[in-house]
């Protein structure tokens, strides 16, 4: 197996950490607005699981580039 294909199948799994760092940071803020306003809670949970889906989606689609690239 060629190096560079490694190499980029290696950069493709690196964007699980971009959707890790964001839905840390989503389910902090989301904590945040439901202590400050208790009775919104249903509608900012709906967001936030709207927001960890999108981010959890790109994820996948890293690993699954990366397998395709490494199976070639």
């Amino acid at each position: 197996m060629d190096l560079v294909y490694l190499i980029g199948a290696g950069f493709a799994v690196m964007s699980g950490l971009g959707a890790g760092i964001g839905i840390g940071i989503a389910t902090g803020r989301t904590s945040e607005a439901i202590s400050r306003q208790p009775e919104a809670a249903g509608k900012i949970m709906s967001t936030f699981f709207l927001g960890i889906a999108l981010a959890e989606a790109t994820a996948i689609y890293g690993f699954v580039v990366a397998i395709l690239v490494v199976v070639k």
